[in-house]
């Protein structure tokens, strides 16, 4: 029996820590599907290559600066940070072990084997929430893309990221100076508001366009030095 090219084929199917986790093929694409919900595909990174280019360009020819990247998804953050010789150090968090699988022995090793290679690059499995409160390091830039953005969260618990001490907690783990830069899937002026009263300076968003609907956008502000 043949399948259609339309109809989405199951490659994986797990029951995660946080539900069930999905990875399907869709034509040529890869499809990450959380409790029944799409989270992304590898049909683009244009929004995903911007967030790492954003922060970058915020951190002013900072020497050798260290990056968190919050959520591995289809890689395309971690590989375009891993071909840009400026970033000293490259520690992506992903709560998903599922998805960590999938990009050391799975279909999403073709997007990021060079970047998990590159000696810089550091994957660490654990709660991003958790991650931000109780690690000792810091980073010159924090990217985030673990959810729809700050006003549309598919995932239970994520909300608390975008709140005031969520962000608290990103502060935290930021150098003076340091970047925040935060993905989502249509800009948010409230999140504006919540990350100046968080403290944090500088504060724009980038559009990202796309071929229909609302702009992609990466959120930024600066902690202050």
């Amino acid at each position: 029996m043949t399948t259609s090219y339309d109809t989405p084929v199951v490659l994986d199917r797990r029951e995660g820590p946080y539900g069930e986790v999905v990875l399907r093929r869709h034509g040529e694409l890869l499809q990450i599907i959380a409790n029944g919900c799409f989270l992304m595909d590898t049909s683009d990174g244009r929004s995903e290559r911007l967030l790492v280019e954003a922060a970058l360009r915020a951190l002013d020819a900072r020497g050798n600066p260290a990056v968190l990247i919050g959520g591995l998804g289809v890689g395309f953050s971690l590989a375009h940070a891993a071909a840009d010789p400026r970033w000293g150090a490259i520690t992506v968090v992903e709560r998903e072990p599922a998805v960590i699988d999938w990009h050391r022995d799975g279909p999403l090793a073709d997007i990021s084997a060079r970047a998990l290679a590159d000696p810089r690059t550091e994957i660490v499995e654990a709660d991003l929430l958790t991650f931000l409160r109780e690690t000792s390091a810091t980073y010159d830039a924090l990217c985030l893309d673990i959810d729809n953005g700050p006003d549309w969260t598919v995932t239970e618990g994520n909300d608390g990221l975008y709140a005031r001490a969520g962000l608290a907690s990103c502060a935290r783990v930021l150098k003076p100076g340091g970047v925040l830069a935060v993905w989502s899937a249509r800009p948010s002026p409230e999140f504006e508001g919540t990350l100046r009263n968080a403290g944090f300076q500088q504060v724009r968003t980038e559009e990202i366009p796309v071929a229909r609907g609302v702009p992609d956008v990466v959120h930024l502000g600066v902690r202050p030095g």
